[in-house]
């Protein structure tokens, strides 16, 4: 019996599914998700077969990732997930070719923090990788943010959370030696949060 779209993608990231339509992700890469949460973007690629890695902080994450692997891979080994956070990898340099960051960059408690969890996933990319990342930004509802000091802001939902801007997206690619390999992309969403895609690739 054929599975359903939702049955064989679940919860994927929709900006995800779409680099996955363009062929950015192929079954040759070694994959990271770094701060992957239960897992809900990575059950495709496991069921399909893809080399996949993760990393949460969250014991209880990576427990739901660590059951979901040994259901869907047959020869799944437990390190391929694994309790650490983003700015402390446990990977050697140049481990992956894609790298995926979804919703977790915009935790970072300040400046430094925000370039150090950014520095560490560009450290275990391979030269000519990609990096894949989702965070909030003010992009489009800069006037609405209400500043709480060291880049972290109140938004209109209640939430905190560490924004960037398009300049600041511009300026660490530059500072990473990296370019962009689709242009920046900002969703604001009813009026109380924005979300921007940020894909950026490896130079040599």
């Amino acid at each position: 019996m054929q599975m359903s779209i939702k049955e064989q993608f679940g919860d994927i990231d929709i900006y995800l599914f779409d680099q996955l339509l363009k062929g950015r992700i192929t079954k040759e890469q070694r994959i990271l998700d770094a701060g992957c949460g239960s897992g809900r973007n990575i059950a495709y690629l496991l069921r399909e077969g893809y080399e996949v890695y993760a990393t949460d902080r969250s014991e209880a994450a990576v427990s739901e990732v660590q059951k979901l692997g040994a259901a869907l891979v047959p020869d799944w080994q437990k390190d391929r997930a694994r309790v650490e956070s983003i700015e402390q990898l446990s990977f050697p340099a140049g481990s992956f070719d894609f790298v995926i960051s979804s919703a977790v960059l915009h935790f970072a408690e300040h400046e430094a923090h925000f370039e150090q969890m950014v520095q560490e996933l560009w450290r275990v990319l391979k030269p000519g990788g990609r990096l894949f990342a989702r965070l909030a930004s003010s992009i489009g509802m800069e006037s609405a943010m209400q500043p709480l000091g060291n880049e972290r802001y109140l938004l209109p939902d209640g939430s905190t959370r560490f924004l960037v801007n398009e300049e600041r997206l511009l300026q660490m690619t530059e500072k990473l030696n990296g370019e962009l390999y689709e242009p920046l992309k900002t969703v604001i969403v009813a009026g109380k949060r924005c979300m921007t895609t940020w894909c950026i690739q490896k130079l040599g």
